[in-house]
């Protein structure tokens, strides 16, 4: 059975790609299907199948483009599926939540996703530049591809080669809104955990961009002067998506382990920390949001795990692993100074912070599946 994000057959040469037909409507309608029964006659029952808006999908379609610019803004998506394809040379800007996202054929395009609450699959893709949110996120005969990325699940590459991977870094005031209709946590990203398929013998098909790399010197602030309303910043300090190391190589061996419990302030306390800690030198190596149990608190937790359990009823918790010589000890004092009437996990030593990040992580792939 087919469905609008089947792999569509490229037309015959010569030929064009048409875009779906809609379907024809009656000439005739039944009586009671929008206009009243005629007197003595039955009115027909209305579902609410029949009341919702008609689908269209050329407005969720980007296809033959060449040299343009092109976007949706904030709403017009409003988690439908999306498709992109056959497109040269295009700036592509999809500032909304989505539901699924295809890119086919697309050459040296430059393109903004804005939350995908399921999969990303780029297929048959070469010299592109993306900023890409989403809980999946997957390539198939790809080259050339250089992604700032946020993605829940491990991102897989397959028969892709030169791919490039950076942290996702972007901010507009509907973004954090977007990321919660999709149903994505801004402290779940891995995106520099690439799984490839196709690994190759003495060499890797993908690689981390520098760390000095700058978002708008890859995908460019549209100029378009619709899409020139959404007011974005690619100050990595104000990304909604925390910026980590993620596996690149760490500059010191101490680590430190925060956890923050389930509150009304968790996401600004956690992002308050991140701050503090940054602005005096230390790095921001992962992050997690993830529900924890009270047998998985003895096991990450240890001996201080009966201070925590009674908190772990209220909802998920997010973890910090900070980097950095010292990081334990300025990690603490920041806590009790910032953070004072706030129940917070924090490594007690170097010596324990190790193990603390290891036994926090551990657990949490287990948990997501990783």
């Amino acid at each position: 059975m087919g469905c609008f994000f089947s792999r569509r057959r490229k037309p015959a040469l010569g030929g064009q790609q048409q875009p779906p037909q809609q379907q024809q409507q009656p000439q005739q309608q039944q009586a009671g299907a929008g206009q009243d029964a005629a007197p003595g006659e039955q009115k027909a029952p209305q579902y609410s199948w029949d009341l919702r808006a008609k689908i269209d999908p050329k407005d969720y379609t980007f296809s033959g483009l060449k040299d343009e610019t092109v976007g949706r803004l904030p709403g017009k998506v409003a988690g439908q599926q999306f498709v992109i394809q056959d497109c040269e040379n295009c700036k592509i800007y999809i500032f909304d939540h989505s539901a699924t996202i295809t890119i086919d054929d697309c050459v040296n395009c430059q393109i903004f996703l804005g939350p995908i609450k399921g999969s990303v699959f780029f297929r048959d893709c070469k010299d592109c530049k993306c900023v890409v949110a989403c809980q999946q996120f997957r390539t198939r005969d790809c080259r050339k591809l250089e992604v700032f990325l946020c993605c829940a699940t491990q991102p897989i590459i397959e028969s892709s080669t030169g791919m490039k991977f950076g942290c996702f870094q972007y901010y507009y005031p509907e973004l954090a809104l977007q990321f919660k209709d999709a149903g994505l946590s801004i402290f779940n990203n891995t995106w520099s955990n690439i799984h490839d398929f196709t690994p190759v013998s003495g060499g890797s098909n993908w690689g981390l961009l520098p760390e000095t790399a700058v978002v708008q010197d890859y995908v460019p602030l549209p100029s378009s002067e619709e899409l020139k309303a959404v007011r974005i910043s690619t100050d990595a300090t104000k990304s909604i998506i925390p910026v980590t190391r993620g596996q690149r190589q760490k500059n010191s061996d101490e680590s430190c382990l925060a956890v923050f419990f389930a509150g009304d302030y968790t996401t600004a306390n956690a992002r308050k920390l991140i701050d503090e800690m940054t602005s005096k030198g230390f790095q921001l190596v992962q992050t997690k949001e993830v529900i924890m149990k009270a047998e998985d608190a003895h096991r990450v937790f240890q001996q201080s795990a009966s201070e925590f359990i009674p908190l772990l009823e209220k909802g998920p918790v997010v973890a910090l692993e900070f980097s950095g010589d010292g990081a334990v000890e300025q990690c603490r004092s920041t806590i009790n100074e910032v953070f004072s009437g706030t129940k917070v996990f924090v490594s007690e030593s170097k010596a324990s912070a190790s193990q603390d990040v290891d036994n926090f992580y551990n657990f949490a792939d287990m948990q997501m599946g990783m």
